[in-house]
């Protein structure tokens, strides 16, 4: 079996993968960092290279090539599944898994992260706020199409990995 977590930046998706992918016994891949070993760069050098267009189709070639495999926990980008009809491919390729957490929660977990995101750089307060707050709300739906929907706020992968066993 492919498992798929999808849910928005900050929502604990490759913390949980990793643990998800340990009680299944399965292997672990974070796309992000499949992205930046596969092509040698970070990703926001990459935005700032090239383009979010540019990034978002290499990104679906990339999710094809890891979803070849079988067994496997793929933490997606807060994007991913929003590009290129990768929800469809997911849906039709595996279980996807939203890790659902509310604008605030997220916030909270973005003022004490080190890691950087590039549609978000220099953006603070009241801005960062309100891009947060209406790019979750357009991805919303795409997120909502998938097979479980947990909340991210304490998920639990022990938890997860039983709701996928039925």
């Amino acid at each position: 079996m492919r498992v798929f977590l999808v849910g928005y930046m900050y929502s604990g998706k490759s913390t949980l993968g990793r643990r998800l992918a340990a009680a299944m016994g399965y292997r672990f891949v974070d796309i992000d960092d499949a992205f930046e070993e596969r092509y040698r760069v970070n990703i926001p050098l990459f935005f700032k290279k090239y383009d979010e267009t540019a990034f978002r189709t290499l990104e679906a070639a990339l999710l094809r090539d890891v979803a070849a495999a079988d067994d496997i926990v793929i933490s997606t980008g807060g994007g991913t599944p929003c590009y290129n009809a990768n929800m469809d491919f997911m849906l039709a390729n595996g279980r996807v898994v939203f890790l659902d957490m509310p604008a605030p929660a997220i916030l909270s977990r973005m003022a004490t992260s080190k890691k950087p995101r590039p549609l978000l750089q220099d953006k603070h307060g009241d801005e960062l706020r309100n891009y947060v707050t209406q790019q979750l709300a357009e991805r919303m739906p795409t997120y909502q199409r998938a097979h479980i929907t947990v909340s991210a706020i304490n998920a639990n992968a022990t938890a997860i990995a039983a709701l996928l066993a039925n």
